[in-house]
Protein backbone atom coordinates (compact mmCIF):
# COMPACT_ATOMS: atom_id res chain seq x y z
CA UNK A 1 0.00 0.00 0.00
CA UNK A 2 1.40 3.43 -0.95
CA UNK A 3 1.38 6.62 1.16
CA UNK A 4 -1.58 8.10 -0.69
CA UNK A 5 -3.74 5.03 -0.03
CA UNK A 6 -3.00 5.45 3.70
CA UNK A 7 -3.82 9.18 3.78
CA UNK A 8 -6.80 9.16 1.40
CA UNK A 9 -9.41 8.09 4.03
CA UNK A 10 -8.36 11.04 6.21
CA UNK A 11 -8.42 13.49 3.29
CA UNK A 12 -11.88 12.28 2.24
CA UNK A 13 -13.20 13.13 5.72
CA UNK A 14 -12.30 16.79 5.12
CA UNK A 15 -14.16 19.36 3.05
CA UNK A 16 -13.02 18.73 -0.53
CA UNK A 17 -11.38 22.13 -1.07
CA UNK A 18 -9.60 22.00 2.31
CA UNK A 19 -8.27 18.55 1.40
CA UNK A 20 -7.15 19.89 -1.98
CA UNK A 21 -5.22 22.76 -0.37
CA UNK A 22 -3.72 20.53 2.34
CA UNK A 23 -2.55 17.96 -0.22
CA UNK A 24 -0.80 20.58 -2.34
CA UNK A 25 0.91 22.14 0.69
CA UNK A 26 2.02 18.68 1.88
CA UNK A 27 3.35 17.92 -1.58
CA UNK A 28 5.40 21.12 -1.55
CA UNK A 29 6.82 20.21 1.86
CA UNK A 30 7.62 16.67 0.72
CA UNK A 31 9.47 18.07 -2.28
CA UNK A 32 11.47 20.54 -0.17
CA UNK A 33 12.46 17.87 2.36
CA UNK A 34 13.40 15.31 -0.29
CA UNK A 35 10.65 12.85 0.65
CA UNK A 36 9.22 12.95 -2.87
CA UNK A 37 12.39 11.39 -4.22
CA UNK A 38 11.44 8.19 -2.34
CA UNK A 39 8.41 7.66 -4.61
CA UNK A 40 8.82 4.97 -7.28
CA UNK A 41 9.60 6.50 -10.65
CA UNK A 42 7.40 5.92 -13.73
CA UNK A 43 8.62 3.39 -16.28
CA UNK A 44 10.91 4.70 -19.00
CA UNK A 45 8.81 5.85 -21.94
CA UNK A 46 9.48 6.51 -25.59
CA UNK A 47 9.45 10.33 -25.88
CA UNK A 48 6.63 11.72 -28.00
CA UNK A 49 6.82 14.61 -30.45
CA UNK A 50 3.57 16.56 -30.21
CA UNK A 51 2.96 20.20 -31.24
CA UNK A 52 6.67 20.41 -32.02
CA UNK A 53 7.58 19.62 -28.40
CA UNK A 54 9.28 16.53 -26.98
CA UNK A 55 7.22 14.99 -24.16
CA UNK A 56 9.24 12.52 -22.06
CA UNK A 57 6.09 10.56 -21.29
CA UNK A 58 2.46 10.91 -22.43
CA UNK A 59 0.84 11.57 -19.04
CA UNK A 60 0.20 15.19 -18.08
CA UNK A 61 -1.47 17.03 -15.26
CA UNK A 62 -4.64 18.79 -16.40
CA UNK A 63 -5.23 22.46 -15.64
CA UNK A 64 -7.22 23.36 -12.53
CA UNK A 65 -5.23 21.52 -9.89
CA UNK A 66 -2.51 24.18 -9.63
CA UNK A 67 -4.25 27.37 -10.75
CA UNK A 68 -1.44 29.75 -9.76
CA UNK A 69 1.58 27.61 -10.67
CA UNK A 70 2.58 27.56 -7.00
CA UNK A 71 3.23 23.80 -6.72
CA UNK A 72 5.00 22.90 -9.96
CA UNK A 73 8.15 21.42 -8.40
CA UNK A 74 6.16 19.17 -6.07
CA UNK A 75 3.84 18.01 -8.84
CA UNK A 76 6.82 17.32 -11.10
CA UNK A 77 8.03 14.82 -8.50
CA UNK A 78 4.99 12.64 -9.24
CA UNK A 79 6.42 11.69 -12.62
CA UNK A 80 4.29 13.67 -15.06
CA UNK A 81 5.54 14.09 -18.62
CA UNK A 82 4.12 17.63 -18.62
CA UNK A 83 2.26 19.96 -16.28
CA UNK A 84 -0.49 22.40 -17.18
CA UNK A 85 -1.17 25.25 -14.75
CA UNK A 86 -4.05 27.75 -14.62
CA UNK A 87 -6.67 28.67 -15.62
CA UNK A 88 -5.30 32.18 -15.11
CA UNK A 89 -7.03 35.48 -15.89
CA UNK A 90 -5.63 38.99 -16.50
CA UNK A 91 -6.76 40.24 -13.08
CA UNK A 92 -6.95 38.30 -9.79
CA UNK A 93 -10.43 37.08 -8.88
CA UNK A 94 -11.80 35.10 -5.93
CA UNK A 95 -14.04 32.78 -7.92
CA UNK A 96 -17.41 31.57 -6.70
CA UNK A 97 -18.37 31.36 -3.00
CA UNK A 98 -17.48 28.24 -1.00
CA UNK A 99 -18.39 25.42 -0.86
CA UNK A 100 -17.59 24.94 -4.54
CA UNK A 101 -15.94 21.52 -4.73
CA UNK A 102 -17.84 18.27 -4.11
CA UNK A 103 -16.90 14.60 -4.26
CA UNK A 104 -19.19 11.87 -5.59
CA UNK A 105 -17.20 8.84 -4.43
CA UNK A 106 -19.85 6.30 -5.43
CA UNK A 107 -19.35 7.39 -9.04
CA UNK A 108 -15.66 8.38 -8.71
CA UNK A 109 -16.68 11.86 -9.79
CA UNK A 110 -16.08 15.45 -8.71
CA UNK A 111 -18.22 18.55 -9.22
CA UNK A 112 -16.54 21.94 -9.09
CA UNK A 113 -17.79 25.46 -9.59
CA UNK A 114 -14.57 27.30 -8.76
CA UNK A 115 -15.11 30.01 -11.37
CA UNK A 116 -11.48 30.65 -12.36
CA UNK A 117 -10.35 31.58 -8.83
CA UNK A 118 -6.74 32.71 -9.23
CA UNK A 119 -4.23 35.37 -8.22
CA UNK A 120 -3.95 36.83 -11.72
CA UNK A 121 -1.52 36.28 -14.57
CA UNK A 122 1.35 38.32 -13.05
CA UNK A 123 1.41 36.18 -9.88
CA UNK A 124 1.40 32.98 -11.94
CA UNK A 125 4.34 34.20 -14.01
CA UNK A 126 6.38 34.91 -10.88
CA UNK A 127 5.68 31.37 -9.66
CA UNK A 128 6.65 29.84 -13.00
CA UNK A 129 9.88 31.86 -13.07
CA UNK A 130 10.74 30.62 -9.56
CA UNK A 131 10.30 26.92 -10.33
CA UNK A 132 13.29 24.62 -10.73
CA UNK A 133 11.32 22.30 -13.03
CA UNK A 134 12.69 22.37 -16.57
CA UNK A 135 10.11 20.13 -18.20
CA UNK A 136 7.11 21.05 -20.33
CA UNK A 137 4.76 23.60 -18.76
CA UNK A 138 1.45 24.45 -20.35
CA UNK A 139 -0.25 27.65 -19.20
CA UNK A 140 -4.03 27.70 -19.43
CA UNK A 141 -5.58 31.15 -19.99
CA UNK A 142 -9.11 32.48 -19.58
CA UNK A 143 -11.10 35.68 -19.24
CA UNK A 144 -12.20 37.50 -16.11
CA UNK A 145 -15.76 36.79 -15.02
CA UNK A 146 -16.82 40.43 -15.47
CA UNK A 147 -15.36 40.83 -18.96
CA UNK A 148 -18.23 40.65 -21.48
CA UNK A 149 -17.87 38.13 -24.29
CA UNK A 150 -17.60 40.98 -26.81
CA UNK A 151 -14.32 41.94 -25.10
CA UNK A 152 -13.14 38.41 -24.28
CA UNK A 153 -10.51 38.44 -27.04
CA UNK A 154 -8.74 41.30 -25.22
CA UNK A 155 -8.43 39.22 -22.03
CA UNK A 156 -7.01 36.22 -23.91
CA UNK A 157 -4.50 38.43 -25.73
CA UNK A 158 -3.38 40.11 -22.47
CA UNK A 159 -2.72 36.70 -20.94
CA UNK A 160 -1.08 35.35 -24.08
CA UNK A 161 1.38 38.22 -24.30
CA UNK A 162 2.35 37.84 -20.64
CA UNK A 163 2.71 34.05 -20.48
CA UNK A 164 4.29 33.56 -23.92
CA UNK A 165 7.97 33.82 -22.81
CA UNK A 166 7.37 31.40 -19.91
CA UNK A 167 5.15 28.69 -21.46
CA UNK A 168 6.05 25.57 -23.41
CA UNK A 169 2.51 25.75 -24.84
CA UNK A 170 -0.57 27.87 -24.18
CA UNK A 171 -4.09 26.51 -23.71
CA UNK A 172 -7.09 28.71 -24.45
CA UNK A 173 -9.95 27.76 -22.13
CA UNK A 174 -13.36 28.61 -23.60
CA UNK A 175 -15.11 25.57 -22.14
CA UNK A 176 -15.38 25.98 -18.37
CA UNK A 177 -19.05 25.86 -17.35
CA UNK A 178 -18.38 28.01 -14.29
CA UNK A 179 -17.87 31.41 -15.94
CA UNK A 180 -21.17 32.78 -17.19
CA UNK A 181 -21.60 32.55 -20.99
CA UNK A 182 -17.98 31.45 -21.52
CA UNK A 183 -19.03 28.43 -23.59
CA UNK A 184 -20.71 30.76 -26.08
CA UNK A 185 -17.16 31.45 -27.32
CA UNK A 186 -17.26 27.94 -28.82
CA UNK A 187 -19.92 29.13 -31.29
CA UNK A 188 -18.77 29.55 -34.89
CA UNK A 189 -18.45 33.33 -35.35
CA UNK A 190 -17.10 34.03 -31.86
CA UNK A 191 -14.57 31.20 -32.13
CA UNK A 192 -13.43 32.22 -35.61
CA UNK A 193 -12.72 35.76 -34.39
CA UNK A 194 -10.87 34.54 -31.30
CA UNK A 195 -8.71 32.03 -33.18
CA UNK A 196 -7.82 34.58 -35.89
CA UNK A 197 -6.71 37.13 -33.26
CA UNK A 198 -4.70 34.51 -31.36
CA UNK A 199 -2.84 33.38 -34.49
CA UNK A 200 -1.90 36.94 -35.44
CA UNK A 201 -0.62 37.54 -31.90
CA UNK A 202 1.22 34.20 -31.81
CA UNK A 203 3.04 35.08 -35.03
CA UNK A 204 4.12 38.50 -33.72
CA UNK A 205 5.26 37.02 -30.40
CA UNK A 206 7.21 34.28 -32.17
CA UNK A 207 9.10 36.98 -34.09
CA UNK A 208 9.61 39.05 -30.94
CA UNK A 209 11.01 36.16 -28.85
CA UNK A 210 12.57 34.08 -31.62
CA UNK A 211 10.62 31.08 -30.37
CA UNK A 212 7.35 29.48 -31.48
CA UNK A 213 5.00 28.57 -28.60
CA UNK A 214 2.15 26.26 -29.67
CA UNK A 215 -1.46 27.16 -28.88
CA UNK A 216 -4.12 24.57 -28.01
CA UNK A 217 -7.87 25.03 -27.57
CA UNK A 218 -9.73 23.30 -24.72
CA UNK A 219 -13.29 22.30 -25.56
CA UNK A 220 -16.34 20.98 -23.70
CA UNK A 221 -17.73 17.44 -23.76
CA UNK A 222 -21.28 18.80 -24.17
CA UNK A 223 -21.02 19.36 -27.92
CA UNK A 224 -22.98 17.58 -30.63
CA UNK A 225 -21.36 16.16 -33.75
CA UNK A 226 -22.27 19.18 -35.89
CA UNK A 227 -20.58 21.52 -33.39
CA UNK A 228 -17.49 19.29 -33.26
CA UNK A 229 -17.31 19.28 -37.06
CA UNK A 230 -17.54 23.08 -37.09
CA UNK A 231 -14.85 23.48 -34.39
CA UNK A 232 -12.53 21.01 -36.16
CA UNK A 233 -12.88 23.02 -39.38
CA UNK A 234 -11.98 26.25 -37.60
CA UNK A 235 -8.99 24.65 -35.85
CA UNK A 236 -7.63 23.52 -39.22
CA UNK A 237 -8.42 26.77 -41.01
CA UNK A 238 -6.63 28.85 -38.38
CA UNK A 239 -3.70 26.43 -37.98
CA UNK A 240 -4.18 25.93 -34.25
CA UNK A 241 -1.49 23.62 -32.89
CA UNK A 242 -3.57 21.27 -30.76
CA UNK A 243 -6.91 20.62 -29.06
CA UNK A 244 -7.61 19.42 -25.52
CA UNK A 245 -10.72 17.27 -25.21
CA UNK A 246 -12.42 17.67 -22.86
CA UNK A 247 -13.36 19.94 -19.98
CA UNK A 248 -16.04 19.03 -17.40
CA UNK A 249 -19.67 18.23 -18.23
CA UNK A 250 -22.95 19.83 -17.20
CA UNK A 251 -24.78 16.52 -17.72
CA UNK A 252 -25.91 14.57 -14.64
CA UNK A 253 -27.41 11.43 -16.19
CA UNK A 254 -24.47 9.30 -14.99
CA UNK A 255 -24.83 10.43 -11.33
CA UNK A 256 -28.59 10.88 -10.97
CA UNK A 257 -29.76 10.48 -7.38
CA UNK A 258 -26.30 10.40 -5.78
CA UNK A 259 -25.35 12.73 -2.89
CA UNK A 260 -24.05 16.06 -4.27
CA UNK A 261 -25.25 15.23 -7.81
CA UNK A 262 -27.59 18.23 -7.83
CA UNK A 263 -24.79 20.71 -7.10
CA UNK A 264 -24.20 23.16 -9.94
CA UNK A 265 -20.84 23.15 -11.69
CA UNK A 266 -18.78 20.94 -13.97
CA UNK A 267 -18.71 17.19 -13.38
CA UNK A 268 -15.40 15.39 -13.90
CA UNK A 269 -14.00 11.94 -13.19
CA UNK A 270 -15.43 8.59 -14.27
CA UNK A 271 -18.90 9.99 -15.20
CA UNK A 272 -17.42 12.11 -18.03
CA UNK A 273 -15.21 9.35 -19.45
CA UNK A 274 -17.48 8.12 -22.25
CA UNK A 275 -18.58 11.62 -23.33
CA UNK A 276 -14.95 12.73 -23.52
CA UNK A 277 -13.89 9.66 -25.49
CA UNK A 278 -16.74 10.16 -27.97
CA UNK A 279 -15.69 13.77 -28.56
CA UNK A 280 -12.10 12.59 -29.17
CA UNK A 281 -13.29 9.98 -31.70
CA UNK A 282 -15.41 12.53 -33.58
CA UNK A 283 -12.64 15.15 -33.50
CA UNK A 284 -10.09 12.63 -34.69
CA UNK A 285 -12.22 11.75 -37.71
CA UNK A 286 -12.69 15.41 -38.61
CA UNK A 287 -9.10 16.51 -37.99
CA UNK A 288 -7.61 13.55 -39.88
CA UNK A 289 -4.20 13.99 -38.23
CA UNK A 290 -3.84 17.70 -39.07
CA UNK A 291 -3.40 18.60 -35.41
CA UNK A 292 -2.98 16.50 -32.27
CA UNK A 293 -5.55 15.82 -29.56
CA UNK A 294 -4.76 15.74 -25.84
CA UNK A 295 -7.31 13.47 -24.17
CA UNK A 296 -8.64 14.26 -20.71
CA UNK A 297 -11.79 13.26 -18.85
CA UNK A 298 -12.44 10.25 -16.67
CA UNK A 299 -9.01 8.63 -16.77
CA UNK A 300 -8.85 6.56 -13.58
CA UNK A 301 -6.82 3.61 -14.87
CA UNK A 302 -4.29 2.67 -17.51
CA UNK A 303 -7.13 1.08 -19.50
CA UNK A 304 -8.93 4.43 -19.59
CA UNK A 305 -5.77 6.08 -20.96
CA UNK A 306 -5.39 3.37 -23.60
CA UNK A 307 -9.02 3.98 -24.61
CA UNK A 308 -8.35 7.72 -25.09
CA UNK A 309 -5.28 7.02 -27.22
CA UNK A 310 -7.17 4.42 -29.29
CA UNK A 311 -9.86 7.08 -29.86
CA UNK A 312 -7.25 9.43 -31.35
CA UNK A 313 -5.42 11.20 -28.51
CA UNK A 314 -1.63 11.65 -28.74
CA UNK A 315 -1.25 12.50 -25.03
CA UNK A 316 -3.47 12.26 -21.95
CA UNK A 317 -4.03 14.41 -18.86
CA UNK A 318 -5.38 13.47 -15.43
CA UNK A 319 -6.93 15.42 -12.56
CA UNK A 320 -9.87 13.66 -10.87
CA UNK A 321 -8.15 10.31 -11.36
CA UNK A 322 -5.26 11.64 -9.29
CA UNK A 323 -7.69 12.45 -6.45
CA UNK A 324 -9.14 8.94 -6.45
CA UNK A 325 -6.04 6.91 -7.33
CA UNK A 326 -3.07 9.02 -6.24
CA UNK A 327 0.38 9.17 -7.91
CA UNK A 328 0.29 5.43 -8.69
CA UNK A 329 -2.05 6.31 -11.57
CA UNK A 330 0.75 8.14 -13.42
CA UNK A 331 3.08 5.16 -13.04
CA UNK A 332 0.39 2.67 -14.11
CA UNK A 333 -0.40 4.60 -17.30
CA UNK A 334 3.29 5.03 -18.18
CA UNK A 335 3.84 1.29 -17.71
CA UNK A 336 1.11 0.38 -20.18
CA UNK A 337 1.19 3.26 -22.67
CA UNK A 338 4.96 3.95 -22.52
Amino acid sequence: MDIYSLTKPFLFQLDAEKAHDLTLKSLKLAQKTGLLSLLPKPAECIPRQVMGLTFPNPVGLAAGLDKNGAYIDGLAGLGFGFIEVGTVTPRPQPGNPRPRLFRLPEAQGIINRFGFNNQGVDALIENVKATRYRGIIGINIGKNFDTPNESAVDDYLICMRKVYPHASYITVNISSPNTKNLRQLQEKDALAGLLAALKVEQSMLADQYGRYVPVALKIAPDLDEAQITEIAGLLKRHHIDGVIATNTTLARDAVQGLPNAAETGGLSGAPVRDKSTLVIQQLSRQLDGELPIIGVGGILSSADAVEKIAAGASLVQVYSGLIYRGPALVRDICKVVG
